[in-house]
């Protein structure tokens, strides 16, 4: 039987990871809007001026970096300062924070290809919504 502490320190985990990966990839896009210094990143770029409005929003990397901040950086900040204050929602955040990731990447494979990357980030958002909604359920047994 997995412990409440345990859940606890597992979605921490999971909200320090992908909150910190969000920082980096959107810190890497404002860096370099243009994506060409980040493993050919600049290769998306043309599956993304397909969306609409991408005339405004998708001519560099300056709005999907604002977009992968907010979405999955501030929020899994959020859910990490929570969980460490033991908030009575900091459970319901890490279920949110996963629902979010999932969200994330399934949009992701509507505008790219199938990849590896985006899959396992799929996996990971998966994995943190059950480690949010195993620790509710402790929480409330």
């Amino acid at each position: 039987m997995i412990t409440l502490k345990r859940l606890r320190s597992l979605s921490i985990f999971w909200s320090l990871f992908i909150g910190i990966g969000a920082l980096w990839g959107s810190t890497m896009m404002f860096i370099d809007p243009s994506g060409k210094m980040w493993w050919e990143m600049d290769l998306l770029l043309p599956y993304m001026q397909k969306l609409p409005w991408s005339d405004i929003f998708f001519q560099n990397f300056i709005f999907p970096g604002i977009a992968l901040l907010f979405a999955n950086g501030v929020t899994n900040f959020v859910s990490f300062i929570l969980i460490c204050k033991n908030h009575r929602y900091a459970a319901l955040s890490v279920i949110v924070c996963g629902i979010i990731l999932m969200l994330w990447t399934t949009a992701q494979f509507f505008i790219f290809s199938l990849n590896f990357m985006s899959i396992l980030y799929f996996i990971f958002g998966l994995l943190q919504a059950l480690t949010g909604y195993r620790y509710w359920k402790k929480l409330n047994s």
